[in-house]
């Protein structure tokens, strides 16, 4: 059984699995030796993998002394079966590998734009080849929405919500059309262009806003909560 663990910047994402089949899958706010113990003793987990885009590596490799549990760190000298073709590979983001490696298993032979909507909105191209290309990263939909509150003196901290008028009619709608469509122009564009630069483009979107944002979408987009995760046990069953 394998244990992935993808910790973000908002919260710590972990899955379990035997070979491809998930058994578990959870988001929880903080890591401790204390779930992770739990996990082990319930699911017999053999090796743990993880990412890591905000700290929690420590209480991983003390778990790890100390249960005796392989440890694999992602990161860009993990052997991946995707040619990276980002020319500062160490500042590349853990997940983002994670993410483009399950697009490769997933979708096979096609060009694939992978979006994450997290804290920090990425757009990652996958050629059919095998190979990153690389990507952009934008803020995302909460960052959006507090930096509105907290770079002025008057204007509310608002949150996201579907139901909203394409013209603002008070402050809180203004905010929320302006922040949300601002982010659904951004994406419906990228879709947009990429599809002109990659024929026969798959799109998938991840993320916690990911849901929210693909009914939001114009174009067909594939919604893959687990992508990250699913990227990570890959990862090690392939290392294996």
């Amino acid at each position: 059984m394998n244990l992935a663990i993808d910790i973000g910047n908002s919260s710590v994402k972990l899955g379990v699995f035997e070979g491809s089949t998930k058994k578990y899958i959870n988001s929880i706010n903080k890591l401790s030796a204390e779930n992770l113990a739990k996990l082990v003793e319930t699911y017999g987990i053999t090796s743990i993998i993880y990412s890591s885009v905000a700290g929690g590596s420590k209480i991983l490799t003390d778990f790890s002394s100390s249960s005796g549990l392989e440890l694999m760190r992602l990161n860009q000298d993990t052997e991946i079966p995707v040619k990276i073709e980002y020319s500062t590979p160490e500042t590349l983001g853990s997940d983002r590998i994670a993410g483009i490696v399950a697009a490769y298993n997933k979708y096979g032979n096609n060009n694939v734009l992978v979006i994450d909507a997290g804290t920090a909105v990425t757009f990652d191209i996958l050629l059919s080849e095998g190979i990153y290309k690389g990507g952009n990263i934008s803020p995302g939909l909460s960052m959006r929405f507090q930096a509105l509150n907290n770079y002025t003196d008057r204007l509310p901290l608002v949150i996201p919500d579907n139901k909203y008028d394409i013209i603002g009619t008070n402050t809180e709608n203004a905010i929320r059309s302006g922040v949300q469509q601002g982010l659904i122009f951004e994406i419906n564009e990228y879709i947009r262009t990429f599809e002109i630069l990659f024929k026969g483009l798959r799109i998938v979107i991840t993320g916690g806003d990911g849901l929210f944002l693909s009914g939001l979408i114009n174009q067909k987009v594939d919604y893959s909560p687990d992508l990250v995760i699913e990227g990570l046990n890959y990862i090690v069953n392939y290392n294996a």
